[in-house]
């Protein structure tokens, strides 16, 4: 299921990273808080338990986040909404996975995964800023379910319709996040009109 997470708050942060005049060091900050202003949203519908809870003057009950949750940045340009979630979950745990693109086959592969273990029983939030043409997605997807996860959600800053697509058709029981559902895709696989090359602008490497 697509959930777009339309709220003026992250619109008007949205209108400024995509300015190529925000400078790397604010384009974080604000992708932060894009971040964190989502993830009300993305995690709504977490399970819970009934729990007794102390006040000063009574007991009452409360609710518990049933299961662990971990979050997982896709190096390099997914650690820019890592705070911004760990801001709001700070209990969370964090995996991390690396892909690379097999000049041979134009495929991403993982070369680096490393988790928590076990995943069973977590509950997963895949990070990524940009679901493009989807294929790093679903290949991250892959990786984790084979890894032996079983619930997890995609969050991204911005998404295309064709990404959204790929996603869907591979994984349609992932619950897609995100801030904006831009036009298309350019000839060479960036999002219009997009905000460009995430991780570079992130990490000031344009």
């Amino acid at each position: 299921m697509l959930h777009l997470i339309d709220h003026p708050l992250i619109s008007a942060e949205l209108a400024c990273v995509r300015d190529p005049g925000c400078p790397s060091f604010e384009f974080r900050q604000r992708v932060r808080r894009i971040a964190s202003l989502m993830v009300p949203a993305v995690t709504a519908d977490l399970e819970v338990s009934v729990i007794p809870c102390n006040t000063p003057l009574e007991i009452t009950v409360g609710n518990k986040i049933q299961r662990q949750i971990i979050l997982v940045p896709i190096l390099r340009a997914g650690l820019g909404f890592l705070d911004g979630f760990l801001d709001l979950i700070p209990q969370a745990a964090v995996a991390h996975i690396g892909l690379a693109r097999n000049e041979e086959t134009l495929q991403p592969e993982a070369y680096y995964l490393k988790h928590p273990t076990p995943l069973e029983e977590a509950d997963l939030i895949l990070l990524d800023p940009m679901l493009a043409t989807g294929g790093s997605a679903v290949h991250a997807l892959n990786t984790l379910y084979e890894a032996g996860a079983k619930r997890i959600r995609f969050v991204s800053l911005l998404a295309a319709p064709e990404g959204v697509a790929t996603v869907r058709a591979a994984h349609p029981a992932v619950a897609i996040f995100t801030a904006a559902i831009d036009r298309c895709l350019s000839e060479k696989g960036f999002i219009l009109p997009g905000l460009g090359d995430a991780g570079d602008r992130l990490f000031g490497t344009i």
